[in-house]
């Protein structure tokens, strides 16, 4: 049995394989199995982690657990959150007001003073700033806000990319990025140059070659990566 052949029940209260129920046993509420073989789970005790026989692997109980990434996962403790190991070893000693899930090895995080930033699997901060928010890594790239409320993305050990500032950004993917200035959405390369002139009410990132925008007319339209208008929907 693999983790991913192991399915959730409609009502979220117990685990299915081949359409039969799991370790005879359902839960307030459980979360799927993830790439370490562990799931989150919540009965009368509280929320925890099981292993692929249906068991606790660690004697301590949250108030809210979430899966597992990169063999860390955020559980909450009276308000306080933080990450814990696949034995359920606490991976640092200092709490947060929220915890993201690890991508790429790092983890976006909020302090008790509403800032964000990014942390290692060992809960050691990246940079010296912090951000009105902070998004996760793609690609190793990540969307943080200013004081300005202005965006950017950051590197690994928080350098500015390319020294533009944007409306708001998405993350990047295959080499770019949604963008929005004063007029509108768009498309930018890593070096925050637009790909093209227009501006869209939404778009979507691109999607092997070609993009879904919405034009401020409501109408849909499908681009490719020079902004030429292949299809309206």
């Amino acid at each position: 049995m693999k983790y991913n052949e192991i399915k959730i029940s409609s009502d979220e209260t117990h685990f299915l394989f081949k359409n039969k129920i799991l370790f005879n046993k359902k839960f307030k509420q459980v979360l799927k199995f993830h790439s370490e073989g562990l799931a989150p789970v919540c009965d009368k005790t509280g929320w925890y982690h099981i292993n692929m026989q249906g068991k606790p692997i660690y004697k301590e109980r949250y108030d809210r657990a979430f899966g597992y990434y990169f063999e860390r996962a955020t559980v909450i403790k009276n308000d306080k959150w933080f990450h814990i190991d696949t034995k359920g070893k606490r991976m640092y000693e200092i709490d947060f007001a929220w915890c993201g899930n690890y991508q790429e090895n790092l983890c976006t995080v909020r302090n008790f003073e509403n800032k964000y930033f990014h942390i290692d699997k060992f809960g050691n901060k990246m940079y010296s700033e912090k951000y009105k928010y902070g998004g996760d890594f793609k690609d190793g790239y990540a969307v943080v806000k200013l004081k300005n409320g202005l965006c950017k993305h950051i590197d690994k050990q928080g350098n500015d990319l390319n020294g533009k500032l944007f409306i708001d950004l998405g993350v990047f993917h295959k080499s770019y990025a949604t963008a929005k200035d004063k007029n509108g959405w768009f498309h930018i390369d890593r070096n925050g140059n637009e790909l093209y002139k227009e501006r869209y009410f939404m778009i979507e990132p691109f999607y092997n070659g070609f993009a879904l925008v919405e034009n401020l007319k409501n109408t849909k339209i499908i681009i490719d990566e020079t902004g030429k208008r292949i299809l309206e929907i």
